[in-house]
């Protein structure tokens, strides 16, 4: 299974002071070196951690993959027509938002997702679907002519209890099996941790986890290489 490693929070780290350091670019290829098979970065509209400066330094150091989340706004997909990620992921933005806190809403913006996946395409551009766990959306986002869908993670890892925790994991893997049966490629993300990883890890259609927060919270102890070959040894 492939591990893709998010490094947004180096850059929040760097705006807190409003620094020129932690470098992204240099957490992205400590992570290459520690088995990352891609880097993770996402733009957001007020460019609070990645800029649009960041996203250029990275496309030419980048030597795995640069997967750019995004969201569906005319300006952005315009900027990563111009970068040319080796993939962009669609997300929901809300502009106070801390996190991303669900997926996509594909069924309800089809129009507007298809225009911007199919924008990106043109460019070369693979283009994922950041998506609830949930059959409708999924379906949706195969009509739109995407390859693949991640599956956000989130209410599986903010279960409240065990009997949550195992509803969710199974909601999951059923749509990791759906997505699978018309022909997606299957990621998935979002709130997974150390304690959590493995279990989402173990369902056989999911083809790679992309994970940010837990790893750099890691690495303020033990070194983002360290914490990066933790993680790809749980996931392995």
């Amino acid at each position: 299974m492939r591990l893709g490693v998010n490094i947004d929070h180096v850059a929040t780290l760097r705006e807190a002071r409003r620094a020129l350091e932690p470098e992204p670019s240099f957490a992205a290829l400590l992570a290459e070196d520690s088995g990352a098979d891609s880097i993770v970065a996402h733009l957001r509209e007020d460019s609070r951690h990645i800029n649009e400066s960041d996203l250029c330094i990275l496309r030419e150091i980048v030597r795995s993959k640069l997967n750019l989340e995004m969201s569906v706004s005319a300006k952005i997909v315009g900027i990563a027509c111009k970068i040319k990620p080796d993939r962009a992921t669609l997300v929901p933005e809300k502009r106070r938002e801390l996190t991303t806190e669900g997926g996509l809403d594909v069924k309800n913006n089809f129009n507007r997702v298809k225009l911007a996946a199919e924008k990106l395409s043109r460019r070369g551009i693979d283009t994922s679907l950041f998506i609830d766990p949930d059959e409708d959306q999924i379906s949706a986002a195969q009509k739109t002519g995407v390859k693949m869908v991640e599956l956000h993670t989130g209410r599986y890892a903010n279960a409240k209890n065990k009997k949550e925790e195992k509803r969710q994991f199974e909601e999951l893997k059923k749509a990791a099996r759906f997505a699978k049966s018309l022909g997606l490629s299957v990621f998935a993300g979002h709130g997974l941790n150390y304690n959590n990883v493995s279990r989402v890890a173990g369902i056989y259609e999911i083809e790679e986890l992309n994970i940010g927060h837990a790893i750099i919270a890691r690495a303020v102890f033990v070194g983002l290489g360290k914490a990066v070959k933790e993680m790809k040894e749980l996931i392995d």
